[in-house]
């Protein structure tokens, strides 16, 4: 979803890469922020801090790429989350650890933003510790999210790829459409749920015709 999005505005990020920012980002901010409702500055910081999670992330995929030798095209980010796109397609090897890389920053931001929360909080810097905690639980339902083996996800991507260890890539992308359908259904009941008792929904939802064609061998 939003992956033509529209580019409203881009700078050099680390590395020298280009960042997109999306359109559809803003349709992501209302959401979030919601400003009819009046300014809200703890909306605004859970907002950003959501986009430093997967600005962070993306920029693991970034340095996964540039770390091995080749260059990055663009780094895009927009209301469904973000991409980062390469100039060409890499060996299977050198693409699982490009991949993984992005999952990775997610799961070591959580992991030192857990650590380093008890001890903001005993300096009483509660507003630090609070928007410490609120990155921490980003960044490992980002972590969650992205592990969902499920295309264009990181999980989906690493699911494909492990199987074309042990099976060729006709094979394997029967396999990965497959999960990737199951997981793409349920998607649509679970969204539900999250809105009813948690009440948002994310502005993703993985393609079931996609998987599906996957699955019958119509993508190669």
């Amino acid at each position: 979803m939003f992956t033509n999005d529209t580019p409203i505005f881009t700078f050099r990020g680390p590395f020298g890469v280009p960042v997109e920012i999306g359109a559809s980002l803003i349709i992501l901010a209302f959401i979030f922020i919601q400003p009819f409702n009046g300014i809200n500055l703890d909306s605004i910081i859970y907002f950003l801090l959501i986009l430093l999670a997967i600005f962070l992330h993306e920029f693991g995929h970034a340095w996964g790429t540039i770390v091995q030798g080749h260059g990055v095209k663009r780094v895009m980010i927009y209301g469904g989350g973000g991409f980062c796109e390469g100039f060409r397609a890499l060996p299977r090897a050198e693409e699982e650890f490009v991949v993984a890389m992005g999952p990775i920053v997610n799961l070591a931001l959580w992991a030192m933003s857990s650590l380093a929360y008890p001890y903001v909080l005993e300096s009483s810097a509660y507003p630090a510790a609070k928007y410490l905690y609120w990155f921490a639980d980003i960044n490992i339902f980002l972590f969650c999210l992205n592990m969902i083996p499920v295309q264009p996800l990181d999980g989906g991507k690493l699911f494909f790829l492990t199987v074309r260890r042990w099976f060729d890539r006709s094979q394997a992308i029967k396999i990965a459409g497959f999960v990737g359908l199951i997981f793409a259904i349920l998607w649509i009941p679970a969204m539900l749920a999250c809105f009813y008792f948690l009440g948002f929904l994310l502005l993703f939802m993985p393609s079931i015709r996609t998987h599906w064609q996957m699955f019958k061998g119509g993508i190669t």
